[in-house]
């Protein structure tokens, strides 16, 4: 516990610098909230320090907290310069990435669905491409409370992750094995990054995926915690700005419900009661899931309400029906678009990958009415 907060004691002045100066661009409210919010952070990393420490300490971790502070400052400021200054040219690899992103939507729009609203919706879910899909469609993602399902975020690159190192299984589980699949998977993880935009909650994704990799090489336990704070002033030293995007706010703030309060309420879990193994697996599934919904909506929630104006009542139930649904449609999709590529219509696959859009659709469609 020492750790974890000694790690969010030098991240957090860290971030309060670069908040200073990214929102800084003149007296308003969001200046107002952004100095507010730094100052609240640079007490919270004290007192982190002064709870973990002996108080003849505290006037040295101090002036390492000014220190960090003083270093997010320095990164914004440098970033905005440079900004203003250099022209941004993609490298062949990010060319090559967004180039196989328009290829990608190009298939999808070429695979015979029935339905004009599916291939739209698999875009979104694996490319980001949201301009096609019609607006009743959109409305009933946000009045139910899903409009992340069709924001790409760590999700959609954690079933990317989780269907790569599905597939390198074949490898083994020798230490050479071990670090060819890491290797895949970052490669793999990291051009699909690139290909979709790079946006700021899929990088946070793509570092954690880097540094769990990493950690899982070494032989040395990540806890979610010490990575969240790590990959927060990674992700803040080499993209300053995207502390002012909301996705970067809302994913971290989800991050930070399941590192912090997410374990508090597994606690309430009344335990094993039943003798049916198979009930008491999937009541204990409908708990955790119930529990990382409220998770994340404590953090998120009055962030999504000052940015979108919305806070829907039902995302619990929301939860459990779209990220299941969605962690199956993204692998499907994913075999139907290569196997369509190749010239093989499978229409097993085509129909079932519609179906599925067809169910998520319509389940939201019912829950935004409720």
């Amino acid at each position: 516990m020492t750790a974890e907060r000694d790690i969010a004691g030098i991240v957090l002045p860290f971030v309060a610098g670069t908040a200073i100066v990214m929102y800084a661009g003149g007296v308003s409210a969001s200046a107002s909230s952004a100095a507010l919010f730094s100052i609240t952070l640079i007490l919270l990393g004290l007192l982190l320090y002064i709870r973990s420490h002996r108080i003849s300490h505290v006037a040295t971790w101090t002036i390492l907290l000014l220190c960090m502070g003083i270093c997010g400052v320095l990164a914004a400021s440098t970033d905005l310069l440079l900004s203003v200054s250099r022209q941004r040219e993609a490298s062949w690899i990010a060319s090559a990435a967004l180039d196989f992103c328009e290829r990608m939507q190009g298939t999808i729009e070429r695979i015979p669905f029935k339905d004009e609203t599916t291939p739209q919706i698999l875009k979104a879910l694996l490319t980001g491409e949201k301009n096609g899909i019609p607006d009743e469609v959109t409305e009933a993602f946000r009045a139910s409370g899903a409009s992340h399902i069709l924001a790409l975020s760590g999700l959609h690159l954690g079933i990317i992750y989780a269907v790569v190192r599905f597939m390198t299984r074949c490898l083994g589980n020798s230490q050479k094995a071990k670090a060819a699949r890491s290797v895949i998977l970052i490669c793999t993880c990291g051009f699909y990054t690139l290909a979709t935009g790079a946006g700021a909650s899929i990088v946070r994704a793509f570092i954690f995926i880097l540094m769990g990799e990493a950690a899982r090489l070494s032989g040395r336990p990540a806890g979610l915690r010490k990575v969240m704070m790590a990959a927060l002033l990674i992700h803040l030293t080499i993209m300053p700005s995207s502390i002012k995007e909301s996705g970067f706010q809302l994913s971290y703030a989800a991050i930070a419900g399941i590192a912090y309060i997410f374990p508090w309420l597994q606690g309430f879990w009344p335990g094993d009661r039943h003798e049916d193994a198979a009930l008491t697996k999937c009541a204990r599934w409908i708990w955790e899931s119930a529990a990382m919904s409220i998770s994340c909506q404590i953090t998120t929630g009055p962030l999504a309400y000052i940015y979108f104006g919305t806070f829907p009542t039902q995302f619990i139930l929301t939860n459990m029906i779209a990220l299941p649904l969605t962690g199956i449609i993204i692998p499907m999709a994913l075999v139907t678009l290569v196997t369509c590529s190749m010239g093989w219509n499978v229409d097993i696959l085509i129909n079932g990958t519609e179906f599925l859009v067809t169910l998520l659709c319509g389940s939201l469609d019912l829950l935004s009415t409720m």
